[in-house]
């Protein structure tokens, strides 16, 4: 099992490699692939360096799976090499999220619409997984109409210049590269991307298409506000999701206990509820705050909290990959 990781020594690359020895991927080969300046560099895995590859050699090596944290420029030119050698590509960037010829993956959710034939898979935006993930089984059971979703999103989304930026700022420091176009150290930005036409920002026309396609239904309505935070790691979200059928609180906590890949943390009178620091390092997307909208029927509010960097990028993208594996579908 030959793996390439294109972008490895970026912040998902480096989880993309931590995960992959946390959960002890079945890699036999490792191609560490990166921009042509950082060609040579080491990267340390599992107890061995691996010299950092050009993307022409890596291709040349025709690995079964390229798992791809580089940008969706990168994506879009190097993705089809890939595939034309045979290579599956599962790639983090937005670049095929909502080509129709193209699955978008939750595993969770979707992962069994994958065949051998899916060369190129997208891996969803990282706000979008975690609420697709925690609505998923409720959506089942109670029929999904509309979600309201605002977000307040770590500076790790952004990369490694906004976490510069950041500890900058709180060093008391200008930041002399920074990422946004404004201070965000006790600042927050409700600007994520780029803006479009109808005032929204891509980020939250993002979470609208995805959610759509993920759940394979577009009668579910989305509206979102994106807002990043002075948050080192994490993303939360506040949802206010009304359901085609009327529910009971008690059966939504059980509902949400045996949802795959969440953890409920709902015990407000003791002042437990997800916070993003609880998120770090954990795959768990974290649930809390389940409260009844009293201004409307059969509508739940409910906050939900992942690590942006792991389910949200690195982990979705493995599960992916061992998905593949176990169903026979690479190598």
């Amino acid at each position: 099992m030959k793996l390439a990781i294109v972008g490895a020594t970026g912040l998902v690359g480096t989880e993309l490699l931590k995960v992959l020895a946390e959960r002890h991927f079945p890699l036999t080969e490792l191609l560490p692939v990166a921009s042509a300046k950082s060609v040579g560099q080491l990267v340390h895995f599992q107890g061995k360096d691996y010299p950092v590859v050009s993307m022409d050699d890596a291709i040349a090596a025709r690995p079964d799976i390229a798992i791809f944290s580089a940008g969706g420029s990168v994506s879009k030119e190097h993705a089809p090499r890939f595939a034309a050698v045979g290579t599956t590509v599962v790639d983090n960037s937005s670049a095929w999220r909502m080509d129709p010829t193209k699955k978008l993956v939750v595993p969770e959710i979707n992962a069994s619409t994958l065949t051998a034939a899916d060369k190129i898979i997208a891996n969803p935006n990282c706000s979008t997984i975690q609420m697709v993930v925690a609505l998923n089984d409720l959506h089942k059971a109670y029929g999904l109409q509309r979600i309201v979703v605002s977000t307040y999103q770590s500076v790790t989304g952004t990369g490694k210049k906004a976490v510069d930026q950041l500890l900058e700022e709180r060093a008391g420091q200008t930041a002399r590269n920074p990422a946004y176009p404004h201070p965000i150290d006790l600042n927050v930005l409700p600007h994520i991307d780029v803006f479009e036409e109808n005032g929204y920002t891509k980020e939250e026309m993002k979470m609208v298409h995805e959610t759509k396609k993920i759940m394979g239904d577009n009668s579910i309505q989305v509206t979102a506000t994106c807002v990043r935070i002075p948050v080192m790691g994490g993303h939360s979200e506040a949802l206010n999701v009304q359901f085609h059928k009327e529910f009971a609180l008690a059966e939504v906590r059980a509902i949400l206990r045996h949802t795959a890949g969440v953890e409920l943390v709902d015990e407000p009178s003791q002042n437990l509820y997800p916070m993003p620091k609880d998120s770090h390092g954990r795959d768990a997307v974290l649930v809390g705050r389940l409260r009844r909208d009293e201004t409307q029927g059969c509508t739940l509010n409910m906050w939900v909290v992942a690590d942006n960097l792991r389910k949200g990028a690195a982990t979705n993208a493995v599960q992916i990959a061992e998905y593949l594996v176990a169903n026979k579908l690479v190598g």
